[in-house]
């Protein structure tokens, strides 16, 4: 009877479990994807302070009558000296109100509401008592409400959508409605079975370097690109990309692709490219990722070529090679995962990082959506379905910028009626990619909640790993524009690390600043090397220090990875008893869910 009870209370504590999820799930879709218990929290803890803080009433309430006062005085139509409520008054640098219509009346009032109504809201956030996340939620909120309800997203209040529809006789408006349907069709995929646009796909446009499958496992494909000079340099390149993205925002039109620089330079590249996960990879780890997309590469390269080898990752994935580098740096601990020993008992001659984060302390403005509540409810969402849908994961980027994703680019479809040209950059974007529930999870809690990795607390497959084992020479990329891996976080390497740094910040964001090819207009970066932990500086000491350079930061690494090499340069020819599994971009790329 005993057995009958435990397994009938088993059956009800997990009946229980599939509630609490379907729930979790329902407020998923209802909040679109944000927490209600972490939003509630946090106003919950702005209101009672602001209740016990009689001060922060009294000025509230008297800048909001600054704010109204300046604002009706400079709405009226008569002459008036220049006074303190016109201090407000800046020049306009929001990109959303830069056409000359802005600047006249009625529209420029209702430019100037909208920017005071930012600036009360920022003060009002300033709430002394408040949790330091609580203050981060709410600023970042009452800015996404602010920027739904901007004058430039509503045909009344904007005056280009007006003029457009006088000069268009109305056309502007009805293009508008057609775009406003196709969206909403394509938001229910109605009609709409390919995500990305027949003229540009892998392998059609994209990606087209040329290149061989040479090795497949369950997670990934490994891409080796032909040579495109008679000699190479010794020592190949392995780049890791994130799996969060498709692989080839590295390998996107000819005039753009890294890859097809790096090999024009002479290095022997090698690409991974990951597998789509589905259900059945519900309960993939981190350690998966690392073991068969990194290590398992790492070797499979090494025994082709016998030379140490240049490694990068990018975003995701260059955490995924920072882990990968701590172990095959760690005698003690690699033996656990390699099977052969590399030359000179070392496979790495470098490591390179591009907008990678190792240390989670300041993320920016993923932080904002990273808490216990919210993770929580995407862990139930998650262990619904096994996996996290690109459909999902794209709507949390693009709330995060919601202003040029959403609201900026329906006001140019809907309210303008105009139709984008489609680039290559645009096609990637819209090619999603899932991540394995577990591994989401894991990545969630222990790298940005707990921050086991840089506190030397992370384990792959039981073994700890620490950071501070890399003492291979470390090249590190971080963009001043980036929202998803902030510089200042990508910086934190080097107090993690042994090995001297080399620390480049671009112009750009996360993407744009990575694919920074010789010859874009406008490219430049500040670039300095630290040798060792105790000559380190701070983020703004650097910043201070780091000479200026014009153009791609590019032709830097090429040339700081040939100084990491053995300088020796090879002829061009395949390695013996390396597979061909299929011609680039391989299988796995062109995998793509509805969600």
């Amino acid at each position: 009877m005993r057995s009958q009870d435990k397994g009938i209370s088993e059956k009800q504590d997990q009946a229980w479990l599939f509630l609490d999820q379907q729930i979790q799930t329902a407020n998923a879709k209802l909040f679109s994807g944000l927490s209600p218990v972490s939003l509630a929290l946090a106003q919950l803890d702005w209101a009672l302070n602001l209740m016990q803080t009689p001060s922060a009433q009294v000025h509230l309430q008297q800048l909001a009558w600054k704010n109204f006062y300046a604002w009706v005085m400079n709405a009226v139509p008569i002459a008036h000296s220049k006074s303190e409520h016109d201090s407000y008054a800046q020049p306009n640098s929001d990109a959303r109100f830069t056409d000359p219509a802005w600047q006249k009346a009625p529209w420029k009032n209702w430019v100037d509401a909208q920017h005071l109504s930012e600036q009360w809201w920022h003060e009002a956030t300033q709430m002394r008592g408040m949790r330091p996340h609580s203050v981060e939620q709410m600023r970042f909120y009452a800015s996404k409400w602010l920027d739904l309800v901007s004058p430039s997203n509503w045909l009344a209040s904007n005056p280009q959508a007006i003029e457009a529809a006088i000069k268009s006789n109305g056309m502007s408006l009805a293009n508008g409605i057609t775009r406003a349907i196709e969206d909403w069709n394509k938001e229910h995929h109605i009609h709409n079975a390919d995500h990305a646009l027949p003229e540009l796909k892998p392998g059609k446009g994209l990606a087209m370097t040329p290149g061989e499958v040479v090795f497949r496992n369950h997670l990934c494909e490994l891409i080796q690109y032909s040579p495109s000079t008679a000699k190479v340099h010794a020592e190949p390149v392995l780049i890791i990309p994130s799996c969060i993205m498709k692989y080839y925002i590295l390998d996107l039109s000819a005039s753009n692709s890294m890859v097809k620089w790096l090999v024009s330079q002479g290095h022997t590249v090698y690409m991974v490219s990951w597998r789509n996960p589905d259900q059945s990879d519900a309960l993939l780890r981190m350690d998966d990722y690392v073991r068969e997309g990194v290590l398992a590469n790492v070797e499979f390269i090494s025994n082709a070529h016998r030379e140490k080898i240049h490694l990068m990752g990018y975003c995701l994935g260059g955490t995924f090679a920072a882990m990968a580098a701590s172990i095959l740096e760690d005698q003690k601990n690699i033996r656990f995962f390699m099977t052969k020993k590399s030359i000179n008992n070392r496979y790495l001659c470098s490591l390179t990082l591009l907008a990678a984060e190792t240390d989670f302390t300041e993320p920016g403005e993923m932080g904002v959506l990273i808490d216990d509540a919210q993770v929580r409810m995407l862990e139930d969402m998650m262990a619904a379905q096994g996996f996290l849908s690109g459909k999902q994961m794209a709507g949390s980027f693009q709330f995060l910028h919601s202003r040029e994703l959403v609201w900026s680019n329906r006001a140019k479809r809907w309210l303008l009626g105009e139709q984008e040209i489609p680039n290559d950059l645009m096609v990637w974007n819209t090619d999603v990619t899932r991540l394995p529930a577990v591994m989401h999870s894991q990545y969630l809690r222990q790298c940005f909640l707990n921050n086991d990795l840089a506190t030397g607390n992370f384990k792959i497959d039981g073994h700890p790993i620490s950071l501070g084992n890399i003492q291979v020479p470390i090249f590190v990329v971080g963009t001043t524009k980036d929202h998803v891996s902030p510089w200042r976080s990508v910086y934190k390497i080097h107090s993690l690390v042994s090995g001297p740094v080399t620390f480049i910040l671009t112009n750009g964001g996360h993407n744009a600043g990575i694919i920074s090819e010789p010859g874009h207009h406008g490219r430049h970066f500040q670039s300095l090397t630290t040798m060792n932990q105790e000559s380190r500086w701070t983020a703004d000491e650097w910043l201070e220090q780091a000479s200026v350079n014009e153009g791609s930061w590019w032709v830097n690494w090429s040339n700081w990875m040939i100084e990491q090499g053995s300088d020796r340069q090879l002829v061009a020819r395949q390695p013996k008893h390396i597979p061909q599994l299929g011609k680039a971009p391989g299988h796995y790329v062109k995998v793509c869910y509805a969600d």
